[in-house]
């Protein structure tokens, strides 16, 4: 199953680092040899891991003034890769061309530039404008390719500022015939019993990969019965990347959209493990070249992609960092999980 790589108990939410200052980078590189050292990435690509975030995270205190990190294992057992998330509201890159091109770096940061991480990275974006800020996507390790049955994933996730776990959990299984299903979970409350509860839907959904979504929901309805309760909803994604069905108990929210559409899905009230009057999919198309997003309550679903120029096109980890910096709710677990089909 795809999902947070199996990290030591530091790392197993992913790493967030905020960015108020200076004083945070050396933070930042630590977490980046953190990450790497957790799945096992070879001196290396480390070494280049390190030095990405180590610039990104200088250029957001010089710049920026305020920015955040995501750091995260990409994949499932046997991935040997990592990805940084940065974010920051600042000025924006105004020539984009200028800041790419290798060698170049602006005053105060390490001296590598944005090209050196673009030529560093195995994948590397950035989404910027003007007076709203920057998103930078970048991975280290594995491949360029999309993940297996045909899936591209980005994914923010951060705990409630003060809380050492995150209440919202995710993963994607692939099933016979190359089938996905994607569960995005948020557990009751905040911390450690959120955090369970959250882990043990998406661990029920990974031992059903070949049921339908709203089978799986009924699964995770039993499986929850002793925890808190999670908000809940699954996607059962097609071999051809055309098609969805999607059942969900509360308030998980999900969209198909594409630069000049978005269609939300359709979730039950409910609380997965103690309220569950109904379980319904719903049948959905999924246009070639549109994202599926679905994010806990974290988020306001109150975003529209159709208002950032080419947004749409970017990596999906740019997606989900746009959508959870500039909707983010700031006073609750968050999760943006943004999956394009290569089908």
């Amino acid at each position: 199953m795809e999902v947070n790589a199996e990290l030591p108990a530091d790392y197993v939410s992913g790493f967030t680092i905020a960015i108020d200052d200076s004083s945070q980078v050396g933070e930042a590189r630590r977490g980046a040899a953190g990450v790497a050292a957790a799945v096992g990435l070879n001196t290396t690509d480390a070494g280049k891991f390190a030095l990405m975030v180590t610039e990104a995270a200088s250029n957001i205190a010089k710049h920026a003034g305020r920015g955040e990190m995501m750091l995260r294992a990409i994949g499932g057992p046997g991935v040997q890769a990592v990805e940084m998330v940065a974010i920051d509201r600042g000025p924006g890159i105004g020539d984009l061309d200028r800041a790419l091109r290798d060698g170049y770096s602006t005053a105060g940061s390490s001296g590598a530039g944005l090209g050196a991480l673009a030529r560093l990275a195995t994948r590397f974006d950035i989404y910027t404008a003007e007076g709203a800020g920057t998103v930078i996507a970048a991975r280290v390790g594995g491949d360029r390719s999309v993940r297996p049955g045909g899936l591209d994933v980005g994914v923010v996730r951060v705990a409630k500022r003060g809380e050492t776990q995150c209440g919202d959990d995710w993963g994607i299984v692939i099933g016979k015939g190359g089938r996905a299903m994607l569960a995005v979970a948020d557990g009751l409350g905040h911390g450690r019993p959120a955090a369970e509860a959250a882990r043990r839907a998406i661990d029920i959904a990974s031992e059903h990969p070949d049921d339908g979504a709203g089978m799986v929901v009924a699964h995770i309805h039993a499986g929850l019965r002793p925890t808190r309760g999670a908000a809940l909803a699954v996607a059962e994604l097609s071999a051809d990347g055309r098609h969805i069905r999607y059942a969900g108990l509360g308030n998980i929210s999900g969209a198909i959209v594409s630069a000049s559409t978005s269609r939300s899905l359709v979730s039950h009230n409910g609380i997965a493990g103690h309220e569950m009057r109904k379980i319904q999919e719903f049948p959905y198309d999924w246009p070639a070249e549109s994202l599926l997003v679905m994010h806990s309550d974290g988020v306001s679903a109150r975003w529209d992609v159709g208002k950032y120029p080419g947004l749409v096109q970017r990596d999906p980890s740019i997606v989900a960092g746009v959508i959870y910096r500039d909707f983010s709710r700031g006073r609750d677990d968050a999760l943006v999980v943004v999956v394009r089909s290569a089908a």
